[in-house]
């Protein structure tokens, strides 16, 4: 197995952009398989042709370096194209998740003031009513064919103007734009630029002792930093192999890792433990896996893909889309279990890399074994928060970001999770912003006010409850809860439980008092559960 920096040393040296790390790979090994997606596979110097092309076809609609493009699509190559022909434009993707409803897509997508759109034959209609607000209308393609006569992407390609233009996207140049959920209740576009997307792929390959012939396998939607940042820049980063799946399938998933000889993947707690329940006649023996990271691991988990499934390394981590690839587990060890591990290291250790420390609430580093908030310096940090200055100067204390959830640090240098800081609930590796839940619920005419909080899931992370006052003489069911939050919302917003109160905690300022009602055990206990 060559060590991490050896793996980096097999390829040219490039400028830190993302074309030019591409290159550097197409150049090293041209013939070797760079994405395969469902029977068909395109190799390093093939897709460095179809970026090319892409870019020339991208510039002869008008798009122009700063300018955004939205992407609303499960899984699929034409985005892994289009972000990096945008980038070779210094352009910016903006992905969405294909999931949201017009309003949720609406408001990314107005925000992002995207001037052309690809979507997928499913999601063209929510596009198309999201984007109605936008004062210039955009133009939208599809990634496969569809209703209504739009141009399809492969197609596009095949007619583009054969002489690309000059890559003009720098190492520093944003070329994503991940829209993630705050406390506000409105979504905030995280920028990165092209070396973040670079680096925290190369730290992908110390983190997973990558090689250039292991074949990487992305269930995980590329809406997430950890599809885009993990699986596919860490893909780039070896020289590696992208295996492409649309969408995560547990009936399947063994079965699609044996056919694909797959030798990573990356998961969420939620994916892991649906998989240690499924029938273990889904299992297929003689797979190829032996590598597998995600957060956060139990004891249970460990010893079913060790013993029943034979995966020997499993890596957990930690970051958020504003800080991709903080911390990790040492893939050689030592290894502390429900750690998130120790600060992330470059393959080139004398390069400066993640660093973490726990804080009090005036900034002062505390000793280790007490907790306080995590703070982070790492040189794949966001840009900013997409206009809003506000926002992107209250993340940062003089230099440190602000996580905004609860740690400490053990003598050995290991981080451990405490506790959430901010109003966000984590299911199934999203982050759903409480705020947003209590405003949409609390506009239904029936309710007085609503709150929405985590509450531990069987399978890991969150379930959303939500504890709502009804309006005087209203008559309001848990089924009709649900049934409008489903008509506003994603389906991962929709909450599990419903509890109704006569009336909610609050705080000296008014504010709902949401740690009150975490706090309370009986809440769940008396709170519809929409699941059965």
């Amino acid at each position: 197995m060559l060590k991490p920096i050896e793996v980096l040393s097999l390829y040219p040296p490039h400028d830190g952009s993302l074309g030019g790390s591409l290159a550097s790979r197409a150049a090293a090994a041209p013939d070797r398989d760079f994405l395969i997606f469902s029977d068909g596979a395109t190799t390093y110097r093939e897709f460095l042709r179809q970026v090319e092309r892409a870019a020339a076809m991208l510039a002869a609609r008008g798009v122009n370096p700063g300018e955004r493009v939205g992407v609303m699509s499960h899984n699929h190559p034409s985005t892994v194209a289009l972000f990096f022909a945008l980038a070779r434009l210094g352009a910016v993707m903006v992905p969405v998740n294909p999931d949201y409803g017009a309003e949720e897509a609406g408001y990314v997508l107005s925000h992002a003031e995207v001037c052309g759109v690809l979507a997928s034959p499913e999601t063209i209609d929510t596009v198309r009513a999201g984007c109605a607000r936008l004062a210039r209308a955009p133009w939208y393609m599809l990634n496969a064919p569809g209703p209504g006569g739009l141009p399809v992407f492969a197609d596009a390609l095949a007619v583009a103007p054969a002489q690309a233009p000059p890559p003009i996207g720098a190492a520093d140049a944003t070329c994503v734009l991940i829209y993630t959920s705050g406390t506000t209740g409105f979504p905030k576009g995280v920028m990165h630029r092209q070396q973040s997307v670079v680096l925290a792929g190369e730290g992908f390959v110390e983190r997973m002792h990558l090689q250039p012939d292991d074949r990487m396998l992305c269930i995980l939607p590329m809406f997430h930093i950890n599809a885009l940042f993990y699986s596919l820049a860490g893909a780039l980063a070896a020289g590696a192999t992208l295996i492409l799946e649309p969408r995560f399938s547990a009936s399947t998933f063994w079965k699609t890792v044996a056919e694909t000889r797959a030798t990573e993947v990356n998961t969420l707690a939620a994916v892991s433990s649906i998989l240690i329940r499924r029938p273990r006649e889904e299992f297929v023996p003689g797979h190829d896996l032996r590598k597998i990271y995600g957060a956060p691991l139990t004891d249970e988990h460990y010893r079913v893909f060790r013993e029943e499934f034979g995966v020997p390394h499993l890596i957990e981590g930690y970051g958020m889309s504003e800080i991709p690839g903080v911390l990790n587990m040492p893939f050689a060890g030592p290894h502390k279990p429900g750690s998130m591990g120790r600060p992330s290291r470059h393959p080139d250790h004398s390069m400066p890399f993640a660093e973490m420390k726990v804080v009090d609430d005036a900034g002062n580093a505390l000793p280790d074994g007490e907790t306080g908030e995590l703070v982070v310096k790492t040189p794949i940090v966001m840009q900013g928060y997409f206009r809003d200055p506000e926002q992107t100067a209250a993340a940062f204390h003089d230099g440190w970001f602000l996580t905004g959830d609860l740690g400490r640090r053990d003598r050995d240098g290991f981080f451990w999770f405490v506790a959430r800081k901010k109003d966000i609930i984590r299911k199934r590796g999203e982050n759903i912003s409480g705020a947003e839940l209590d405003r949409v619920i609390g506009a239904h005419p029936a309710v007085l006010e609503a709150a929405a909080i985590p509450v531990p899931a069987e399978l890991g992370e969150d379930d959303i409850l939500v504890a709502i006052v009804r309006r005087p003489d209203a008559a309001l069911e848990a089924g009709e809860v649900a049934e409008w939050c489903r008509a506003r919302l994603a389906p991962i917003k929709v909450p599990r439980y419903v509890a109704f109160v006569d009336a909610l905690p609050h705080t000296p300022t008014h504010r709902v008092a949401k740690f009150k009602l975490r706090a309370d055990p009986s809440l769940k206990a008396r709170a519809v559960d929409l699941a059965r």
